[in-house]
């Protein structure tokens, strides 16, 4: 019998698992896994407005008993009226965004807990440049631009980026069903846009690797199975700096 003794987190302390001795291999996989997973402790999850991603993120935070840092656009006051007035208030939107999120990463990201050392967010600190290209003309996007550099380089960058990708066609399906009034005015040329912007950003190679899973034809959110399939993609493997991308 082979027993593997590992510290997990402060809800569960020690986690024993055993093994028959010729199962070997999977006891390997376990602890190959776990070590894996200790490696990444700052993960994020991307995707398009309606792909998922905080779902995903409250589920895995409470599976691996991570922190899970959540982006707050509810309290936005700009959001309901861009998306009714967007060339009106499409600055005022970003500009509140781009400062909401770098004190809200910067604060969760620069206190580390001891006893809980992992960090899963639901957004990454580019998403302020890639929607704000999508929104704003070209002399508020190169201002944005110059305000976005200052204070980008003072945040980490994420041991592990996972990009949740769907169809636009499958967004409108999904921000159609969770029924937030504002956003039911989103069109398919603006998650187009959005869309686009994500993947112009993988091509620049970012310096951590990127992880772009195609979930069009599978429902983590409903079927367990699924759910198992994407938490395996994403922890049981040694990802390196470049872009991987596979379909659920």
């Amino acid at each position: 019998m082979v027993f593997c003794i590992l510290q997990y987190g402060r809800r569960t302390l020690y986690r024993i698992t055993h093994f028959p001795l010729w199962n070997l291999k999977k006891a390997a996989t376990f602890v190959v896994a776990f070590f894996i997973m200790e490696k990444n402790t700052y993960i994020v999850i991307e995707g398009n407005i309606g792909a998922g991603k905080t779902t995903l993120v409250n589920r895995l935070a409470q599976d691996i008993d991570a922190r899970k840092v959540l982006e707050q656009y509810a309290d936005n006051p700009f959001l309901p009226k861009f998306y009714n007035k967007p060339d009106k208030y499409s600055f005022q939107l970003e500009l509140s965004f781009l400062a909401a999120r770098y004190h809200q990463l910067h604060k969760e990201l620069s206190n580390r807990d001891l006893f809980q050392p992992r960090t899963v967010a639901d957004y990454y600190f580019v998403k302020s440049l890639i929607f704000a290209k999508a929104t704003l003309s070209d002399d508020e996007f190169k201002l944005y631009q110059s305000l976005f550099s200052i204070i980008h380089k003072q945040l980490p960058v994420p041991d592990l980026y996972v990009y949740l990708h769907l169809s636009t066609s499958r967004l409108l399906e999904q921000i159609k069903e969770r029924g937030r009034p504002y956003e039911q005015h989103i069109t398919d040329d603006y998650l187009s846009s959005i869309q686009k912007g994500y993947f112009d950003f993988f091509k620049q190679q970012p310096n951590f690797p990127v992880v772009i899973i195609d979930v069009n034809t599978k429902d983590f959110v409903h079927n367990e199975e699924n759910y198992e399939q994407l938490k395996s993609l994403i922890f049981n493997r040694n990802y390196e700096q470049k872009i991987y991308k596979y379909e659920l």
